[in-house]
């Protein structure tokens, strides 16, 4: 499960980009989430209860809740080799989900996948 999305539009926004070396926390679950992220290059391990739940790669995404409540973080996430991100905050996703309605589709039909393996693991 390593949903793919249009980057360039994502790029065209002018959103920020972070790197993270190898082994970097990107989050910790519990931590305030205020942003997703998409995985420019470089890959991430989403890790929870213990163990990694999902591996997210180039064009994957991760931190998706963060933008649709104001919980905290389910899950920790850390850079698996030298990474790149997209940052997307709240006011950058509701302008991608009016412009690409496609994105946020996408989004919700990720977290709903990501909902129903971790019930079923």
């Amino acid at each position: 499960m390593n949903s793919r999305f249009d980057v360039g539009a994502i790029l065209r926004l002018g959103v920020p980009k972070k790197r993270f070396k190898a082994g970097d926390r990107i989050f910790l679950e519990d931590d305030a989430g205020d942003a997703m992220y998409v995985v420019l290059s470089g890959a991430v391990h989403v890790i929870g209860f213990g163990r990694v739940l999902e591996q997210v790669g180039a064009g994957g995404v991760f931190g998706e809740m963060a933008v649709i409540n104001d919980m905290p973080r389910s899950a920790a996430a850390l850079a698996n080799e030298p990474t790149e991100v997209a940052v997307i905050d709240r006011a950058t996703f509701l302008q991608l989900a009016a412009e690409e309605p496609e994105f946020a589709l996408s989004v919700i039909q990720l977290m709903t996948e990501r909902v129903r393996t971790r019930m079923t693991h």
